[in-house]
């Protein structure tokens, strides 16, 4: 059978618009063209940008300013020992009652614990005695026994202090009692509570721990090596871990006379205001101390690129050319910038904000997965 001819012209028609419609260079825009690597006169490695690709960077120069030099170590919150005090049984006993707990806060002369202890009773009864003895004495014998009596009134009444007893409440005993009280020899806070009611107690027991924390001490350790840097005076700056956003600031005051074998550090001692209780006794501190001036390399944080072997920066050596340089750097400053040691210089430009995307293209034209 013949085909029409109409039919084979539909026929050859369709063919060519089909083939049209799957034209690879119709349909597919052409691929940007990628970043490539070249080398300078020295072999280095650059990475040569599409052109106005670099238009897409900002670049800071590295500059050489001065900056304060610090040493940076650790330290902890103390308390300071002239503001704390500890509350020791002077008698065999028993405890009576507590009237505080771990952590209240007391002010000073506040009763702390009630004790029974027969001792107390034999010197209150030896007081009682000593002044009704002094009152005889005074008003009918001569000037020695009645000196004589007086003295066995103090020696009584010294007795009861001895034993942990106020001025105050010797003065109020009129009868010979086991039973008294302690208190607080200081304002504070209370840092341990060692007994309970009904305690059996001995003399040089520790019943309570109290600490002033309006103002605290921290500690630090300086190596050994580094001692000569730091002297009394210099700045301090301590920042809480618990509090990354406080500094507290003072001066060292002291200076520990010896060095710990094990470790080869010596420990300084700052005294910095607490007001509001934040700074609590062996709270961990980062603490930097000022040691003077000195001129420094310094980069933007954000223009360093961290890999497994270290940081990297990008330097532009040419319009569109760009050198990937491995760089050492110090310890990190709190403006923002780095301070670097080797790998770049004063004057040379470094990729900026986009050192991340630097880096993905660098990979790219390696063939690397970025």
């Amino acid at each position: 059978m013949r085909i029409p001819a109409v039919a084979c012209a539909l026929v050859l028609l369709g063919i060519t618009v089909a083939a049209c419609s799957h034209d690879p260079s119709a349909s597919e825009p052409a691929e940007a063209e990628p970043p490539r690597l070249t080398r300078d006169g020295d072999g280095h490695e650059l990475l040569e940008l599409p052109e106005g690709k670099t238009a897409g960077f900002t670049f800071s120069t590295v500059k050489r300013v001065d900056l304060p030099r610090t040493l940076e170590t650790t330290g902890q919150v103390t308390l300071d020992d002239r503001r704390t005090a500890t509350i020791i049984s002077r008698v065999s006993g028993r405890v009576e009652d507590t009237y505080v707990s771990q952590w209240d806060t007391v002010g000073r002369r506040q009763v702390i614990v009630s004790l029974y202890s027969p001792d107390y009773m034999t010197a209150a009864a030896e007081y009682l005695q000593a002044i009704v003895t002094s009152r005889v004495s005074i008003g009918s014998g001569p000037s020695e026994q009645s000196k004589l009596a007086t003295e066995i009134v103090a020696a009584a009444r010294r007795k009861l202090e001895l034993l942990g007893i106020e001025d105050g409440d010797i003065d109020r005993i009129d009868t010979a009692k086991p039973n008294f009280v302690m208190r607080a020899p200081i304002s504070g806070t209370v840092v341990a509570k060692e007994v309970v009611k009904g305690s059996q107690v001995n003399p040089g027991d520790v019943l309570f721990s109290l600490g002033e924390a309006d103002e605290v001490w921290i500690t630090a350790d300086v190596y050994e090596s580094d001692l000569g840097r730091v002297h009394d005076g210099q700045e301090l700056e301590a920042v809480p871990l618990a509090f990354p956003d406080r500094t507290f600031k003072g001066a060292i005051q002291r200076i520990s006379p010896t060095i710990d074998p094990n470790t080869h550090t010596a420990q300084i001692r700052c005294q910095v205001r607490n007001p509001s209780r934040e700074l609590k006794p062996q709270m961990l501190m980062r603490v930097r101390i000022a040691t003077g001036a000195a001129a420094a390399l310094v980069v933007p944080q954000e223009a360093l690129v961290f890999e497994t072997d270290g940081y990297y920066a990008f330097v532009e050596v040419e319009p569109g050319k760009i050198s990937r340089r491995k760089v050492a750097i110090a310890s990190w400053n709190e403006g923002g910038y780095a301070r670097v040691l080797d790998g770049i210089s004063v004057g040379e430009r470094v990729v900026q904000g986009e050192s991340v995307q630097a880096n993905a293209l660098w990979h790219r034209a390696h063939g690397e997965s970025s």
